[in-house]
């Protein structure tokens, strides 16, 4: 395997290397498609998100941010307040901040390991907002149930059937067993302010706003330079439609569907309409890109993208079968 990651690397480096300069113009337009993506949804509609969440986690107010959905989820999830918060951002605000927060609270320190991979686990997909004034329209569906459930619905209750079996283990009560008393520790002298973390220090909103600030410009660089690269790499599949002669009735699926496993966006601007269910089941994967963005946010941890990749797989399974039961009973055309 080593060997094979040696001589492959370096081949697939010359080859889109030979590429861009083989078919300047075409690589150029591709690149230049996915930086006006970033520049002009990306930036506009993740980035605010990404302060705020920062100043929020950073000045502790998660448990005030999820006081009123506590009692629905709480109850539900049985997780502690910052747990809560990584949920409800990871769902409003969709991918990559699901991913941006489980990785932010976790560094704080205010959720442990088995908790933010809890989050990673089923809380970063596609945002309702992309979902419905993008993705649905260019599929010409309307938002309905049907869709809202099969996009937001089985992960919710993907991570409800995690938190009892895999995550059993992430309640506050069994927290708080595990975690050492530390103000017993306190009392006998045991910790000593010196040895106390930077996570318990009370931040100010200045200092909050400016590390979210600065935090968020270099995760918000880091997805553009992706969101070009992989859009850059749109130039496989269109060659491939030509090397292989695919019918003309074909090409665009062939190469809208390559797309989408490379980047849902310009994936979903392929194909359109053509195959809607298709992109429905390939949207909860996210695609290559969305799995490097991912790890580009948790890079810094110690949490396992291939854990997440896995669930994100099992995750588009339970969507496969989701559409393919509600087209056998005649629900869906």
């Amino acid at each position: 395997m080593r060997k094979l990651k040696i001589y492959l690397y370096p081949l697939s480096a010359i080859l889109l290397t030979a590429l861009i300069l083989t078919f300047p113009s075409d690589c150029l337009a591709l690149a230049s498609k996915g930086l006006t993506l970033w520049f002009e949804r990306m930036i506009p509609t993740l980035f605010p998100f990404m302060v705020l969440s920062g100043i929020i986690i950073r000045m502790k107010l998660t448990g005030a941010f999820v006081k009123i959905l506590k009692p629905l989820l709480g109850t539900l999830f049985q997780v502690r307040d910052a747990c809560l918060y990584g949920i409800v951002i990871g769902f409003l605000c969709g991918f990559p901040m699901g991913a941006h927060v489980a990785a932010q609270l976790y560094e704080q320190k205010q959720i442990s390991r088995n908790e933010a991979s809890f989050l990673l686990s089923f809380c970063n997909n596609i945002g309702p907002v992309y979902f419905i004034s993008f993705a649905l329209p260019t599929l010409s569906l309307k938002p309905g149930p049907v869709f809202l459930f099969g996009m937001y619905g089985l992960p919710l209750l993907y991570g409800l059937i995690l938190r009892y079996t895999r995550f059993r283990d992430i309640s506050p009560k069994a927290l708080a067993r595990e975690l050492p008393d530390r103000d017993k520790e306190r009392k006998q002298g045991v910790l000593h302010a010196a040895s106390v973390s930077d996570a318990d220090i009370p931040v100010s909103l200045l200092q909050a706003l400016d590390e979210s600030v600065y935090q968020s410009l270099f995760s918000i660089a880091k997805l553009g330079g992706y969101m070009v690269f992989f859009n850059l790499l749109f130039i496989l599949p269109r060659l491939a439609t030509e090397l292989f002669s695919f019918p003309s009735e074909k090409t665009r699926l062939w190469m809208g569907g390559m797309g989408a496993l490379l980047e849902i966006t310009g994936g979903i601007g392929i194909l359109k309409d053509q195959a809607p269910y298709l992109v429905l089941c390939l949207l909860p994967f996210g695609g290559l890109s969305c799995i490097a963005q991912t790890y580009s946010m948790i890079g810094n941890t110690d949490l396992s993208i291939g854990e997440y990749v896995m669930h994100k797989t099992i995750l588009m399974a339970l969507t496969v079968v989701y559409y393919l039961f509600l087209t056998k009973i005649s629900f869906l055309p």
